[in-house]
Parts: C-alpha cells; structure tokens; sequence
C-alpha cells in the first residue's frame, strides 16, 4: 500500500497524503487533483478502491500516425503525462499500413465518447488527403488540438514547431561552412511541413545569392528508405549538403552517400530534423534541428484541456522556436 501511494504521489506531482485522502473518500482535495489521482491509478494498472470503481476516467484520444520514428513515442511520453496530471486517461491510437485508419479511430474514439482528441503528424499536414473525418469532429464540437501545421480550414487549435526558422537555421550552418551546393529531402510534395520549409529555405538561399534548382529537391516518405532513394538522386547531382525533413529520412540519406562510396561529413554533410531518441549515437552523430517536444506537448495538453473545461482558445498557430544541434554529420564543403 505505501508503495502504491508513493508511485501514485510521484506520477501526479502530489503529497502521499492527498493521494490517501483520494483513495479514502475525504474531503479537501480538488476535484482536478482527485480526477488526477484515480486517473494514475488506472494508468499504473492499481485498482480502484471499492467505493471509486463506479467512477470511470475521463479519456482522451491520442492519435499517431506510427511508433517507428522515436519522435511519435516521445511525443506520446510527455502528453500522455500531462493528460494524466490533469485527470485525464490516454487512448493510443496508431495507424498502421494496412491496418486501422486515422478516420477508423476518429470513429472509434467518437463511440466511446472521449472528452477530446490530439493528433500528432495526422493527414491534416498532407493538403491532397481526405479530411472528411476531422469535420465529423468539427460537427460535434469536440475539443481537438493538433500538433504541427494543418490545413487552415479546419480552425483547429494548433502547436508547431516553426518549420521555416528550421530551414533557415539549417541553411545558415551549412553556408557557414562554405557548401554552396545544398539540396533538401522533405516529405510528400503535399505535405505542409516540408512545404513551409521548403519556402523558407528557398528564400534564404535567394537572399544569400544561391539558386537551388528543383532538381535539388527530392519527396519522398518519411522513412529510412525513402531519404535514402531521394538522396541518391541528389548526391548524383553534385550537391555537398543535404537538409532532411525528419531524422529517419536523415539516416537514409547517410547511407546513400556511403552507397556511393563517400563519406559524412568529408563529401556529403546531413542535416534531420526532431533530434528524436538516439541521435547522438549514429555514426556519424546526427546534427538536427531539435523539436521542444516537452514544451509543445505540454501546450497542446493544456489547450485541450482549456477546451474541455469550456474556455475559449484561439484559433491560431502557436510557434515554437526550434534549435540547432551541432554534431558531427556536418563539416566544412569538400575542396574543389
């Protein structure tokens, strides 16, 4: 018992004592600490007491798009946490190929009445996708939040990391180090994020006297394979610097310059984006441009819940300010 109220304490940032007065019934405890606790309860996998089975925890939707990049899982670490801080129980949705679709578990999440949903790099951010199932929860009026950019139309609260300082930071570092051919691996040719980096990158390389031809550009999908079939196609071209929309496209891109018997950084530097779990232990090290996932995913979590406790939120996109990360996937351009 006293090991239970211990890990209860710890998981919801309270006293021992205030757990023990919510498992007993007593008075004096807020109803948002009260719902917090016999949530972490049902998330540790304790059970209720006797007299609280009755109550069921609120649940929200947590939908992913996969659990192979370790971005999604990390993502999915922090909300699910604040969720839990906040009295509420997580639903994991992850859509797998082939398996259930994100409208499928909008479905699903609708049919078990959930307080909201958080959506984590949906087909929102593909502008050619089908939307129709997000408009169901626009009909409901369902506290929705989204994390990182979307179709406008939706008018869904949105957190993003800004797509197009990325860009810029990653285009300055590599200029910095004398590449003047620098080339980008993204995301489908619908997919918004890459689209706002695309923009930017552009616009600082204009801004910097540099062309960057479009066949400098290279769409693929967000795997391993993919930014490795892309960047073959620009390595083949001449370029000395690669910006990658996500860390795994990044890592492809890395074999893709040892394909062709060259090295990173000496003839080819990558760039990713996210930093996700294990990064610095590549080989290379993978320089990044670092996501405040924890900060981001603390924001969308309480934008929710703002929702669900019927205040009003904007509409507007929140920006967070990524960061740069320098390791060793970067050096100076090779000589001429």
């Amino acid at each position: 018992m006293t090991r239970r109220l211990a890990e209860v304490a710890r998981k919801v940032g309270v006293s021992e004592a205030t757990v023990s007065r919510v498992l007993n019934g007593k008075p004096g405890v807020s109803e948002s600490t009260r719902n917090a606790v016999l949530t972490a309860l049902d998330v540790l996998g304790y059970e209720r007491p006797t007299q609280l089975r009755g109550e069921r925890a609120r649940l929200v939707g947590l939908v992913l798009p996969e659990l192979q990049n370790p971005i999604f899982p990390a993502f999915a670490e922090i909300m699910g946490n604040a969720l839990a801080q906040q009295g509420f129980t997580p639903v994991l949705c992850t859509r797998t190929a082939g398996g259930v679709s994100e409208a499928d578990y909008v479905e699903l999440l609708l049919a078990q009445h959930v307080s909201g949903v958080l959506f984590a790099g949906g087909s929102y951010a593909q502008a050619d996708a089908s939307h129709e199932h997000y408009r169901r929860l626009v009909e409901r009026q369902l506290p929705t939040v989204l994390i990182n950019a979307g179709i406008d139309e939706l008018g869904f609260p949105r957190v993003s990391c800004d797509d197009a300082v990325a860009a810029e930071q990653a285009l300055t570092h590599l200029l910095s180090l004398g590449h003047t051919k620098v080339g980008m691996v993204l995301g489908p040719p619908d997919h918004l994020p890459s689209r706002r980096k695309l923009a930017a990158f552009t616009a600082a390389a204009a801004k910097a006297e540099l062309s960057v031809p479009a066949e400098w550009v290279g769409h693929a999908m967000f795997s391993l394979e993919g930014g490795q079939a892309a960047a073959a196609r620009l390595i083949e071209r001449g370029v000395t610097g690669i910006v990658c929309a996500s860390d795994p496209l990044a890592l492809g891109t890395v074999r893709a310059v040892r394909r062709r018997g060259m090295a990173v950084p000496a003839d080819v530097s990558v760039i990713g984006y996210d930093d996700s779990a294990f990064m610095n232990c590549t080989d290379p090290p993978l320089t990044t441009i670092r996501q405040p996932i924890e900060a981001m995913g603390r924001a969308a979590v309480d934008l929710l819940a703002a929702q669900i406790n019927g205040a009003e939120v904007t509409a507007e996109e929140l920006l967070f300010e990524p960061e740069l990360v320098v390791r060793g996937s970067t050096a100076p351009a090779p000589e001429k």
